[in-house]
Order: C-alpha cells, then structure tokens, then sequence
C-alpha cells in the first residue's frame, strides 16, 4: 500500500486556511500567536477559518495551549484548556492538538487523557511539548497507550531537519499505529529530506512577516506596534514543489 505524505498548515486566520487549501494542505493547525509558538485561537478566528474551509477544504485542527512559555499547567489551566477542547469541537473542528507535561517533565498522562476524553470522537495530536521531554521515544509510547491519532515533532530539535535521526526512530517505533508529523522550521530545502525518511505529515507555516510604516515610531511586539506574521501563498508553494506537488485549482 502507498503511503501518502499528508500536509499540515500552520495558520491563523481563514486567509492562511484559504492559501492551505489551495496548495492542498489535508488539515491545517490553527492557532493564535505563532510568534509565541501558538496559542488557542478565539472563537471568532475558529467559526471564521472552519466557514473557509468549507465542506471540501482541509480539516481544521484547532491547537489548545493557554498561555506561552512551558507544559506543565496549574487547576485553572487545565480546566480552561478542557473547557476550549469541548467548545472547538462543538464548533466543528475535526480535532484538537494538545499537549500538558507533569513537574517532572515528562508526559501527564492523567490530564492528557482528560483532554483526549473532552475530544469525544474528534482526532487529537500531541503537539512539540515531545520536543522537551527527556525522552521522546518515551514519550511516544505514551501517546500511543493514550490512543492519540497523531505526534507532532521536530526530533527533540530547534529545526525538524536537525532532529532527524530521532524523527526515522520514531518513524520506526510508531509502528504505523501512531502518526508522525514532523513540524518545525520546514522549508522548501527541508521537506523532501524529511519526507523520504518516512513520515506520515509535514507541518509547516509558510509565513511572511509585515512591517507596519505608519505612526509615529515602530515599536516592537511586546508594545503592541511591531510587526506581525502572515501565511504566504509564495513559500507554501515553494515546499510544494519542492515536494513535487502541483497546486490545486
């Protein structure tokens, strides 16, 4: 049977979930905040990129993630982040991506498996909190025995291409039962070496940053007038073709 290498959008809006469906994406994640390394997205963002998506467009896969910085979350976390599982499914998401570490660092089985039961029937991925647990492959079996669909993961790495090693191990220990995703600082030069090691999913962003010019001054992010990240039709194309793909339509 062949293997058929899903792609997977990075996005933050329903313009990013339009250019994901034009370059064939299967799903796209979306979220709020890239540049903090994602947040969940609003309500309003949700119902707007699930409409874009439409019936024939890719699925939208909704990260869950409270606040920036690490995965180990308080009660008031973790209740926050069941209750945004239960309402982006009730919204129409095909899935959630999640991910909640204990103090120890590693996997918190008890709350990912309160957040997978909050999914009901919808797919759900772990998301890069692998990349800083102690042990991946470790890590992976857990989420296995969870029952979740899918791993996104960079190897343990800044850059997927750099974890590549612990990706094809892996790849390797999934055993099919479990997809993998690798994710990261995926360009154009990246993705056909990450895709001939096996991997079932690519996840990229394909984003473009834009400099607002008007105002007195330009500041930075952290005071509100700095600039901001969109996604870009031209490089999610570039990875396209450098996959060996065509655009749809």
């Amino acid at each position: 049977m062949t293997r058929t290498l899903a792609l997977e959008l990075a996005v933050q809006d329903a313009a990013g979930v339009r250019i994901a469906a034009q370059v064939g994406a299967a799903r796209v994640e979306l979220a709020s905040a890239l540049a903090l390394g994602g947040l969940t997205p609003s309500p309003a963002t949700l119902e707007l990129a699930i409409a874009a998506a439409g019936e024939q467009g890719p699925e939208v896969h909704v990260l869950i993630r409270p606040r920036a910085g690490g995965f180990h979350y308080d009660d008031d976390e973790i209740a926050v982040s069941e209750l945004d599982v239960r309402r982006a499914v009730d919204a129409g998401a095909s899935g959630v991506v999640i991910g909640a570490l204990d103090a120890d660092g590693r996997l918190d089985r008890d709350v990912m498996a309160r957040l997978r039961d909050a999914a009901g029937g919808a797919s759900v991925t772990l998301h890069r909190a692998i990349d800083v647990t102690g042990d991946p492959l470790a890590t992976l079996a857990v989420a296995r025995e969870l029952g979740l669909r899918r791993v996104l993961t960079s190897g343990g790495a800044s850059a997927a291409i750099d974890g590549i090693d612990t990706l094809r191990a892996l790849v390797v220990a999934a055993e099919g039962e479990i997809e993998i995703m690798a994710g990261s600082g995926v360009d154009a030069a990246s993705a056909p070496t990450l895709a001939a090691i096996g991997v079932d999913a690519i996840h990229f962003s394909a984003k473009r940053s834009v400099q607002e010019q008007g105002g007195v001054r330009m500041g930075s992010a952290a005071d509100g007038v700095g600039g901001y990240e969109v996604t870009d039709l031209a490089t999610a194309l570039a990875v396209l073709a450098a996959l060996g793909r065509s655009p749809l339509g």
